[in-house]
């Protein structure tokens, strides 16, 4: 159940902020083509949606704190504390959904995309064809 100072509402308004984020940067990039809008889109989605695991040591000598956490929250406190199995641990996840967002793009892309417009007959193909006799209206004049 979402109460106050759980963790699945604070995933919850995580995923929430994101959506607004992700349709920000598809609107930004509106002068783009569909593709690269989607591509940039979507690898921003998957590098801010994939989680990580990550853990922490407590005041405790022995003791840790584990969890999930976003793969960049991960990394970024990776860096911060010199940890490069948390940073290495968090930077592999990003990528992963990065590369997960660029082929999901891909595929709404080639499920969406424009159909092929058919080209018309050319003139001298239009010539050859016999025409079909019509009839002809009466006409008084």
């Amino acid at each position: 159940m979402l109460f106050a100072d759980s963790m699945s509402l604070l995933w919850l308004s995580y995923y929430g902020l994101s959506l607004l984020v992700l349709l920000a940067v598809y609107f930004a990039l509106a002068l783009l083509p569909r593709l690269p809008r989607l591509v940039i889109t979507w690898c921003v989605a998957g590098a801010m949606w994939m989680p990580a695991s990550y853990r922490l040591p407590l005041v405790e000598e022995g003791e840790f704190y584990s969890g999930w956490a976003p793969s960049a929250m991960v990394a970024a406190v990776g860096v911060l504390e010199h940890s490069a199995s948390a940073l290495r641990n968090g930077l592999l996840w990003v990528v992963l959904g990065v590369v997960l967002g660029a082929g999901v793009s891909v595929a709404l892309w080639w499920w969406r995309r424009p159909a092929p417009i058919e080209e018309a007959p050319s003139r001298r193909q239009v010539e050859d064809d016999p025409q079909p006799t019509r009839r002809r209206e009466p006409v008084i004049r």
